[in-house]
């Protein structure tokens, strides 16, 4: 398997995948809708030893208490159906996360499974004084520190990029 970059030859098949991994259409429409706007911070696949893609992150800009301070937030991460399982949304987060940092963006935060989020390091936002501007679970709001002493930092209500609403 091989992870790198979004190149645009990668479009059609991340649009592909994100149909097949997902119950409906939004998440396809949210990244397409992300990139035409220029709110795509960091997009990464991963490729089978053919050259398939078979999983797919995405990262877009989010602010904290009203500010942009450089947070990142997942949305979404997908892995083709019959690869789920083989820990490739892991690999594709621990190769984001280090990305990211190295670029210099400070943290990321995630909505979704806490059990699986915890897993590739991700905390309770709620513990870091921070809420989401949806309503959601507490346990399902998550946040994981890329930059030392960020979390520490900043504290408040986290809003998504105007894509999101469509959701």
């Amino acid at each position: 398997m091989l992870i790198r970059t979004e190149a645009p030859v990668d479009i059609l098949p991340v649009d592909r995948l994100l149909k097949s991994a997902f119950p409906t259409e939004a998440e396809a429409k949210l990244v397409m809708a992300l990139r035409e706007n220029g709110n795509r911070t960091l997009s990464l696949v991963a490729c089978s030893d053919e050259g398939e893609v078979i999983g797919h992150i995405f990262f877009s800009p989010v602010t904290v208490a009203g500010e942009d301070n450089g947070w990142q937030g997942l949305a979404p991460l997908s892995v083709a159906p019959e690869h789920q399982g083989k820990g490739i949304g892991q690999a594709l987060m621990a190769e984001a996360k280090e990305t990211l940092a190295e670029l210099g963006y400070p943290a990321v935060v995630v909505l979704g499974d806490p059990t699986y989020y915890h897993k590739a390091g991700f905390a309770s936002a709620a513990e870091h004084g921070l809420t989401c501007q949806w309503e959601v679970p507490a346990d399902a709001f998550m946040v994981q520190e890329l930059l030392p002493d960020t979390l520490c930092k900043l504290q408040g209500q986290v809003e998504y990029t105007s894509e999101f609403a469509a959701l």
